[in-house]
């Protein structure tokens, strides 16, 4: 698999994603392609490179002026920084939670969380464009994207982010994880923990596994990365998301210095092998520093 390469979802029929290569990293961010009577995107990247999008839109066979939807998961720019370009070259509204519209609108508010959250890993990133408001589709808590011959049921997950959504196509079986169910990591056929400041809250990440679990999908469509039978991989991730925060509590507890314990986490991580040193360093103190947070606001 490459960068810029498009790959079909054998389980889900007209489902295909692109590999936009985010973070200048392959496997890491993925958009979905859905060729329906509406034709739609889920999630729309980080905005840089946002043409892969296109490119991947014209290989599966939809003109971009035929794109009729961009759902978004959530605002987190690694999943909405693209949505302004992506509605300027395609005319797409853009469907996302309610608690998410506003950011899409006036998009400084994001911007600025995000160089706050991802520190020097911003060098990745565009600044995002503003949706115009008559192209923005707030969706509640169990509303239906309605794709003519697909349908997305809508459920809020706010354990990642309080912005953030799940789409299960029943017909298909499926589910558009969003980060509610970790970052799958092809290489390895595991899961990794997703849990960036200022929301992560494990007890809600749990209940928006468990969410998914009962929707009892055959097929997980990670935005990180890709398409994979669903098997036991919720329970999967329960588990390793509690024992990394556990592991974090500890440490902290050991070394009572959260730059240390955010050290010792980054230089014990071997992702590196997978996504580069600088990804790889910036990925795991961020989800660190999110646990530590977490602590803070659990003890306060």
């Amino acid at each position: 698999m490459a960068i810029g390469d498009v790959h079909e979802v054998e389980a889900v029929s007209d489902c295909y994603y692109v590999d936009t290569g985010m973070y200048d990293t392959p496997e890491y961010g993925a958009v979905y392609l859905l060729d329906a009577d509406r034709p739609a995107i889920v999630d729309a990247g980080i905005g840089t490179n946002h043409e892969r999008v296109l490119d991947g839109l014209e290989t599966v066979g939809i003109a971009p002026t035929d794109l009729a939807a961009i759902v978004l998961t959530h605002v987190h720019l690694d999943h909405a920084g693209g949505a302004g370009f992506l509605h300027e070259a395609t005319g797409a509204d853009v469907y996302v939670s309610e608690a998410g519209a506003s950011f899409l609108a006036h998009p400084d508010r994001i911007w600025e969380g995000t160089k706050a959250a991802v520190g020097d890993q911003i060098r990745y990133y565009t600044e995002p464009r503003p949706v115009p408001a008559d192209a923005i589709e707030p969706l509640e808590d169990g509303a239906t994207v309605d794709l003519g011959s697909t349908e997305l049921d809508v459920r809020h997950a706010p354990g990642h982010a309080f912005h953030q959504v799940v789409l299960h196509d029943r017909a298909a079986a499926a589910v558009y994880t969003a980060d509610a169910a970790g970052i799958y990591v092809p290489a390895r056929d595991a899961v990794r923990p997703t849990s960036p400041p200022p929301d992560f809250d494990l007890e809600q990440v749990v209940a928006d596994a468990r969410l998914v679990a009962r929707m009892d999908p055959e097929t997980l469509c990670y935005p990180h990365f890709g398409a994979v039978p669903a098997d036991e991989r919720i329970s999967e991730y329960v588990g390793v998301i509690t024992d990394w925060v556990e592991s974090i509590a500890e440490t902290r507890r050991e070394l009572a210095d959260d730059d240390a314990v955010v050290e010792q986490f980054v230089e014990a991580d071997d992702i590196d092998e997978l996504w580069g040193e600088h990804k790889a360093r910036g990925e795991t103190a961020m989800n660190v520093r999110g646990v530590l947070q977490y602590l803070d606001d659990r003890e306060a």
